[in-house]
């Protein structure tokens, strides 16, 4: 990866937050967006960082959940998050005025390398969550930017919307092909990667979807950065619940992550493209 400044930088230690509800919406099926009245936090993330919420202090509730911070507004935050289990479920019922807290910001965030261009961000379903503050950071710095972003339906292109606002060029492929390409992600990447001259490619989503970016993004002589998804416990590197297998040795995604230079990761090539 190209050196340079990295958002993570300038952040502060993370703390613990009294935090209030401020709207709880589903947005699509079974995809919620809550925002939380997180003064300290709002003034301290920065993008690709998390925090560890919790979302309800009875027993069958004690670990914290971590979740990517989509879009800072002033003090408040919003995340995304797509109902799935029990603590998720739990969380799309709280309501305006409730408190909870947090734990933030956490993590190894997005890096911008100084003089950087054009950046290209590809996102597959939740992924577009910690996209979303790097695309208008990247556009508050004069970086061009495009968007793919990739859903399997039309309703499930998650912060359509914030990415049409601030790219350059704009491209959505759906699985059933109800919006833009009929296909996946992956293939508008690959166009994109050919037709643009880009100096950085910025990914989060399923982790197949990741690796063929990557590869993607290796094959066109490109820099990528991937943000992956790990089962975290304790969110400070403490418990070893989420180690990444690195070419510089076992990370914590928590810590070191959870964003990555691609080139480090140490997975296979994936045989499809």
């Amino acid at each position: 990866m190209t050196s340079g400044c990295a958002c993570s930088e300038h952040s502060v230690a993370p703390a613990l937050e009294r935090v209030e509800v401020v709207a709880n919406d589903r947005i699509a099926s079974g995809v919620g967006l809550i925002v939380l009245h997180a003064p300290r936090t709002a003034t301290a993330v920065r993008p690709g960082q998390f925090v560890h919420l919790r979302i309800a202090r009875d027993s069958a509730h004690l670990l914290r959940r971590p979740f990517s911070i989509h879009r800072v507004r002033g003090e408040r935050i919003e995340i995304l998050y797509q109902v799935l289990g029990a603590g998720t479920r739990l969380l799309a019922e709280r309501g305006a005025g409730e408190e909870m807290d947090l734990v933030g910001p956490l993590g190894h965030g997005w890096e911008i390398p100084p003089g950087i261009a054009h950046a290209l961000l590809v996102a597959g379903g939740l992924g577009a969550a910690p996209l979303g503050m790097l695309a208008e950071e990247l556009a508050t710095r004069g970086v061009a930017v495009t968007v793919a972003l990739g859903a399997p339906t039309e309703e499930r292109l998650i912060a359509r919307d914030l990415f049409e606002n601030v790219a350059r060029r704009f491209e959505t492929a759906t699985d059933d092909g109800s919006c833009g390409a009929a296909g996946f992600v992956t293939g508008v990447c690959e166009t994109l990667l050919a037709d643009e001259a880009l100096d950085l490619v910025y990914t989060c989503g399923p982790e197949p979807m990741q690796r063929i970016v990557a590869a993607q993004a290796a094959d066109a002589g490109v820099p990528c950065q991937v943000s992956l998804e790990r089962l975290m416990a304790c969110g400070i590197g403490v418990c070893l619940s989420c180690v990444v297998p690195t070419s510089e040795g076992q990370k914590r995604a928590c810590v070191d992550g959870p964003v990555f230079d691609a080139a480090t990761l140490m997975w296979d090539r994936p045989e499809i493209r």
